[in-house]
């Protein structure tokens, strides 16, 4: 099996199955570097779909639970507020 695709670039994803007692948490900060890695315009829910397909064979590693739960709760950005926003007299 490849450790560098497309979907995942710095073979984090990869890496993260192979860590024996990986938790949730350090998952979640390995989910946070692959996505900053990706190349600027990539398609987030597609390539976390192809990475569970490809390495997610265990539904209770906590990769998977981060990958899933990425695939449902990840929106599209929205601006909020911030210096730009605000009103200039």
């Amino acid at each position: 099996m490849e450790k560098v695709t497309s979907d995942d670039p710095k073979g984090l994803i990869y890496e993260a199955y192979r860590i024996e007692g990986v938790s949730k948490s350090e998952c979640r900060s390995i989910f946070l570097d692959w996505a900053l890695s990706l190349e600027e315009g990539a398609e987030t829910h597609p390539a976390m779909r192809r990475l569970l397909e490809r390495y997610g064979q265990d539904p209770e590693h906590p990769m998977s639970e981060v990958l899933a739960e990425g695939l449902h709760s990840i929106a599209t950005p929205r601006r909020r507020g911030g210096w730009r926003s605000r009103k200039r007299d």
